[in-house]
């Protein structure tokens, strides 16, 4: 008797599960089956590609003069420590479950459908906003080196920041596109392409902080965290909450303020688990998939740190730009010309980054699809490029358009909070799935489970009270959009829905 026979799906009610062999199985349909062609370093190129973008030429200036002062470098240890304890239970879930989807295949194994419809629809707003998020700002970017060497990019053609009335980002728009082709026409040249920008763009950040080595005053260190200060009203949700509960107010600055900045440069952290949705798309998943999330995430984490230090080591805390901190500080040494450095290699990065959050959305699009929580017409492979070409073709128009007509401010946000809730409900799925399924072969082991998993859980709980309140408020108008479609469709043609009645 089979494992699958062993443990049925459970056919009735909202949280039945699909099996771990059911969605392996589902890998191995011709129609339906993604072409394996990555390996260790691709997944981890991947995970530096998406990671390393504005973050750190921005994040860095703007905490470290409003929240943490110099200590800017410990809320980056702390955000990555974060990072680290969902990347644990990522990495056994991806080589166990090596399918795509990252988070909603792992919830539909362990928590139930309805869970992982909810955590899939939030996936795909949040790989969508992102992909048209970056695309303009990596058009800003491109327009401000254009217009260095005399091109200035009319207003109309410039997107609705830019142009009074009307304007069009058409930067922007080809950005998508042409990412589009580039992701139609096989993992493994996207993978060769983010190799290479992603050397151009590491290339750039190590430039820029050795150059900045020989510019660091220890002057600028004192004091290295600041003295506490007060937050402002409304900075978020757990101002009251930690108020009520512990008896004392929430600072930015001081030790508690380096706390408040963890949950900033959080966001400079996005995209590591997009690297479990190529699991599928693996050669050996199991060994592979652990190394490349876990090699991505530390990379990143010493770049950010080593950033951090060199910035606030050039110009004091208190004086440095919030918009372009690195290149503004090189200015203030008298040394301009690395501003067109980091200009380039912001342009560059933005470019990996756009790319792998458009894959991450159309992987997770196509394992709802395949499950037909979403019309099973999107789960058909290209015959010759073994992708899945009609929902990466529907998505990059869409998102395309999206980031042509569309100014996106405070709407970013919703990129954070959807990353962090599919941080808990993946931790949740691990301790869930140990019980459940103790069985299974798991290549990689989330360490010290379930205390590991429960400190993930709490970790990005409190980050996530630290958004404002409009970005709960317009994360859960998407969940309830979401539970709609999932009711008046999803639920009837779920597959697992289906073969329950068959006799």
């Amino acid at each position: 008797m089979t494992a699958q026979q062993d443990t049925p799906p459970r056919k009735g009610g909202l949280f039945r599960t699909k099996t771990v062999e059911q969605s392996i199985l589902d890998t191995e349909e011709p129609e339906h089956a993604l072409k394996k062609s990555l390996s260790a370093l691709d997944l981890t190129v991947f995970g530096v590609g998406v990671i390393i973008g504005t973050g750190i030429f921005v994040l860095t200036g703007k905490v470290a003069k409003e929240t943490a002062g110099p200590a800017t470098s410990l809320a980056f240890v702390a955000a990555g420590i974060v990072c680290a304890l969902a990347a644990l239970c990522y990495a056994e879930f991806a080589s166990t479950v090596p399918v795509a989807g990252s988070a909603y295949t792992f919830s539909y194994a362990s928590l139930g459908e309805l869970v992982a419809w909810i955590i899939g629809w939030d996936l795909v707003l949040e790989f969508a906003l992102g992909t048209a998020v970056v695309a303009v700002g990596w058009s800003g970017y491109v327009r401000s080196l254009m217009d260095n060497v005399g091109w200035h990019m009319p207003d109309v053609l410039s997107g609705p920041d830019v142009a009074p009335g009307f304007g069009f980002d058409v930067l922007a728009f080809a950005l998508v596109v042409v990412l589009t082709v580039i992701l139609v026409l096989g993992m493994k040249l996207s993978a060769r392409v983010t190799t290479v920008v992603v050397a151009i763009k590491l290339a750039v950040v190590m430039i820029v902080i050795i150059a900045g080595l020989f510019f660091i005053k220890a002057a600028n260190y004192s004091p290295f965290i600041p003295p506490a200060q007060p937050q402002p009203a409304g900075s978020g949700l757990s101002a009251p909450l930690i108020q009520l509960m512990f008896g004392y107010a929430p600072t930015n600055f001081g030790i508690m303020g380096i706390f408040t900045a963890a949950s900033i440069v959080f966001f400079a952290f996005i995209g590591f688990d997009v690297v479990a949705t190529a699991a599928e798309e693996t050669k050996l998943p199991q060994r592979d998939m652990p190394r490349g999330i876990l090699a991505s995430l530390f990379i990143c984490t010493v770049l950010y740190v080593a950033v951090s230090l060199v910035v606030t080591g050039m110009e004091h805390y208190t004086e440095l730009s919030v918009s372009a901190p690195l290149a503004d500080a090189f200015k203030a040494v008298g040394h301009p010309v690395y501003a067109g450095f980091i200009s380039f290699g912001a342009a560059v990065g933005l470019t990996t980054v756009c790319m792998i959050l458009l894959l991450g959305q159309t992987r997770v699009f196509f394992a709802m699809s395949r499950d037909g929580l979403l019309p099973r017409f999107f789960s058909k492979t290209h015959p010759k490029f073994g992708t899945p070409y009609r929902p990466t073709i529907l998505l990059g128009v869409i998102i395309a358009i999206v980031a042509g007509f569309t100014s996106i401010n405070e709407l970013a946000t919703l990129v954070n909070i959807g990353t962090l809730f599919a941080f808990v409900v993946v931790a949740l799925g691990v301790v869930v799935l140990r019980r459940t399924r103790p069985d299974l072969h798991r290549a990689f082991r989330t360490p010290w489970v379930p205390v590991l998993p429960i400190l993930s859980v709490a970790a990005s709980v409190w980050l996530m009270l630290n958004l404002p309140a409009e970005t709960w408020l317009r994360f859960g108008i998407w969940m309830a959009i979401g539970v709609i479609i999932y009711f008046t469709y999803g639920r009837s043609h779920s597959r697992i829905n289906l073969d329950s009645r068959r006799p």
